[in-house]
């Protein structure tokens, strides 16, 4: 089960966001917990995604389909599922400066579920085509916050040697380029959205 929570670290740290809000009569607090997806290109992976909470908290997440912005956005208003997660670690809304991986989390075989977790909602995989050479990269871009600096010490600890560029605002875009580098996720980390994997596998099948 760790493995799994580890998984939805990274999911939250992506894509995700916590928040705890007052009503609008100030009468109660409201808890929220959203994960925003692009509806067309994700909606298997959403499935994946409600079954995975619903393992880890026995409650399955609320879908709601943004009209004419290709967004969906799976969402929990449970109290105890909130606070679990910020128990665990994770940070309320917004995640500039503020997102990190839960120190409970940076031990090895969980730290690449989080990254999982992270490259299957916020990251990309490109192919580029160089002249007439098909050229694949990981692409995962990391907001201004102490996870900068974790997610380049996993990968490096694991041998992935990231080029990582500064693309403004103190945004880090961490890129891991070529075919081996795309095995060797597959191998030590894996994909859990078929949007990513339908792309990888064009290049770790023998």
């Amino acid at each position: 089960m760790e493995t799994r929570v580890a998984e939805l670290i990274g999911v939250m740290l992506g894509d995700g966001s916590i928040g705890i809000y007052k009503r609008k009569d100030r009468s109660s607090k409201q808890f929220r917990l959203k994960i925003t997806l692009n509806s067309e290109k994700d909606l298997k992976y959403s499935y994946y995604l409600s079954d995975l909470i619903n393992e880890i908290f026995g409650v399955r997440p609320l879908r709601y389909l943004r009209k004419n912005e290709k967004t969906l956005d799976l969402i929990i208003t449970k109290q105890h599922v909130i606070n679990k997660l910020l128990d665990l670690g994770l940070k309320k809304s917004p995640k500039h400066q503020r997102a990190v991986i839960p120190r409970g989390f940076l031990q090895k075989e969980l730290s690449l579920k989080v990254l999982r977790g992270y490259m299957d909602t916020d990251g990309c995989i490109t192919v580029f085509n160089n002249n007439g050479s098909i050229y694949p990269r990981i692409e995962m871009k990391i907001c201004p916050s102490p996870m900068q600096k974790q997610f380049i010490r996993i990968l490096e600890k694991n041998g992935f040697e990231p080029r990582v560029n500064n693309i403004g605002n103190g945004k880090k875009r961490i890129m891991l380029a070529g075919v081996k580098k795309i095995r060797q996720w597959d191998r030590l980390i894996g994909f859990s959205n078929s949007r990513n994997l339908k792309i990888a596998k064009k290049f770790t099948e023998e």
